[in-house]
């Protein structure tokens, strides 16, 4: 189908953005993501600076790739496995009732929320597994630089 590139170029475009946006955010305000990450009260305190250290670079280094176009489906791959992640983790909080600001795109720590707000923060994640989604399926896109790149112009012929 003609516009099936467009598409995935969209998704592309738009994945490698919010991974960038939250990424370079936490990244510039590190001390804030360790907050953000202890606040889930998820992992042991001698892995919460680590990992809160690590997650904006993987981010980063997510929405570079998804940006220039280089490994589409694997990255999406990754991507899905990560918004699992942070869905369990929201999921989590929000079970055990706590009240947090996620800190998905900056912030984060002892908040005060209610539960429509995870909810939300799960619907805006599962609109970016759509994303990531469609990449798995289709990651052939116009203006990329990995081999799996391909330009719809002009058009296949039909043989």
């Amino acid at each position: 189908m003609f516009l099936t590139p467009w598409v995935s170029l969209l998704a592309r475009l738009g994945l490698a953005a919010v991974w960038l946006a939250s990424g370079a955010i936490k990244a510039a305000d590190p001390l804030q993501a360790v907050v953000a990450v202890r606040a889930y009260q998820l992992l042991p305190e001698s892995m919460v600076t680590p990992f809160a250290n690590a997650l904006p670079f993987v981010e980063i280094g997510l929405g570079l790739l998804l940006l220039c176009g280089v490994g589409v489906r694997p990255v999406a791959v990754v991507s899905l496995v990560v918004l699992v992640g942070f869905i369990a983790g929201v999921s989590s909080v929000w079970a055990r009732g706590l009240s947090i600001d996620c800190g998905c795109f900056g912030g984060g720590g002892v908040g005060d929320v209610g539960p429509w707000d995870y909810a939300v923060e799960i619907v805006r994640d599962l609109g970016f597994m759509v994303l990531a989604g469609w990449l798995v399926y289709r990651p052939l896109s116009p203006v990329a630089l990995g081999a799996g790149s391909r330009s719809p112009w002009p058009p296949a012929r039909a043989r």
